[in-house]
């Protein structure tokens, strides 16, 4: 089997560190405020039917992702090799395929693939397609994937965890598209970090900043959120997205694969020794989810968990792309959220400081129902 790369959508990124199973939308118009989409939303539209505009980062705002980014590179050197040499014992083979979500887990399924390559000698193909809340995994890209390798260990891979929305929507894709196709799929989800403790396969369990959440398209290869609208997708096809071609100046993304790369053998000690003190796999305690579920009562009438965004790359994700109206934050002087009080103020959005915050910082949406 082999794969019509001419209907892909491009990407920024070298073809050999991934392939985005996403079908190109670029010439279609979708995007729209980010007042319209969330009236659509009130009115029962899914997010992924339309894109919000991309947020134009401001040079005090690429000045604040470039000081995070050499501020942590070392520590996000580790949790990928961490993480990847998990991923190598968990599958208990060398012949693993690289599944990310895109597109916060794209980056982060690249690095991985770069570290298997340098560091266990391994070539593990990698590809990235998408999975949407409400909607599931992309069933179409995942048979390619199990049709292209049909004995494989093919491991998901995304950025970090909020409150588990993704894990819960991989495992009931995983446990359908089992049933339906027998795929022998895992919903054993690796990410970088699992603030929400949800996940098995992680580097840390820490809330804090990895510097590509701080930036959406121009780190992800200039690829869009992805796309699940039936006015341009037919039965068959994958999920879709855009390529912003506008967006090549600002483009940082093989810039953050290098410069994270780049750390790996100067931590490659500290790495194998962090590894060996992981079990195969960590229980998920969904810890996370029960402050989430405080957090709804305290400031929802209607105590609705989907207004709530925990974690510092959800509520970066929030103030980026949706309309918040309140951010919350355990410390507003810990450097993971130099970022977020940047954006507050930009955007006019209201701070209050939590001291006894389980997460670092959590996002509120607007809605009628906020007490």
């Amino acid at each position: 089997m082999t794969i019509n790369t001419s209907e892909l959508v491009k990407t920024s990124y070298h073809p050999e560190d991934v392939t985005f199973l996403l079908k190109d939308l670029s010439n279609v118009q979708i995007e729209s405020t980010v007042e319209a989409r969330e009236k659509s939303f009130q009115q029962g539209s899914h997010y992924a039917e339309s894109l919000p505009i991309e947020y134009r980062p401001s040079a005090a705002y690429t000045e604040l992702y470039h000081e995070a980014l050499n501020m942590s590179s070392d520590h996000i050197a580790q949790l990928v090799g961490v993480l990847t040499r998990r991923v190598r014992k968990f599958a208990n083979t060398d012949d693993v395929v690289l599944i990310s979500l895109a597109r916060a887990g794209s980056p982060i399924g690249i690095l991985m693939k770069r570290y298997a390559q340098n560091f266990l000698k391994l070539n593990w193909p990698h590809f990235s397609i998408s999975i949407l809340r409400g909607k599931g995994i992309d069933e179409e890209a995942l048979k390619t994937i199990r049709a292209l390798y049909p004995t494989s260990h093919l491991q998901f891979v995304d950025g970090w965890t909020g409150k588990g929305a993704i894990q819960t929507e991989l495992t009931k894709s995983v446990q359908k598209l089992n049933e339906t196709y027998q795929l022998q799929l895992n919903d054993e989800l690796a990410v970088l970090s699992d603030p929400g403790e949800c996940a098995t396969l992680y580097g840390t369990r820490n809330d804090f900043l990895i510097p590509n959440a701080c930036l959406n398209s121009t780190v992800s290869g200039l690829v869009s959120r992805t796309i699940l609208n039936e006015q341009f997708l037919k039965p068959g096809d994958y999920h879709g997205a855009k390529y912003y071609t506008d967006l090549e100046l600002e483009d940082v993304s093989n810039d953050f694969i290098d410069h994270i790369s780049a750390r790996f053998e100067e931590q490659e000690v500290a790495i194998i020794k962090l590894a060996a003190s992981f079990p195969a796999l960590n229980e998920r305690t969904w810890r996370g989810m029960q402050e989430v579920e405080t957090i709804a009562q305290q400031f929802y009438k209607n105590s609705d968990l989907s207004k709530v965004k925990p974690s510092v790359g959800e509520t970066t994700r929030v103030l980026l792309r949706r309309k918040p109206y309140k951010i919350l934050l355990r410390d507003a002087n810990h450097e993971s959220v130099r970022h977020i009080l940047h954006l507050c103020k930009e955007k006019s959005i209201p701070v209050e400081i939590m001291p006894n915050l389980f997460y670092l910082a959590i996002g509120l949406i607007e809605s009628e129902d906020q007490l």
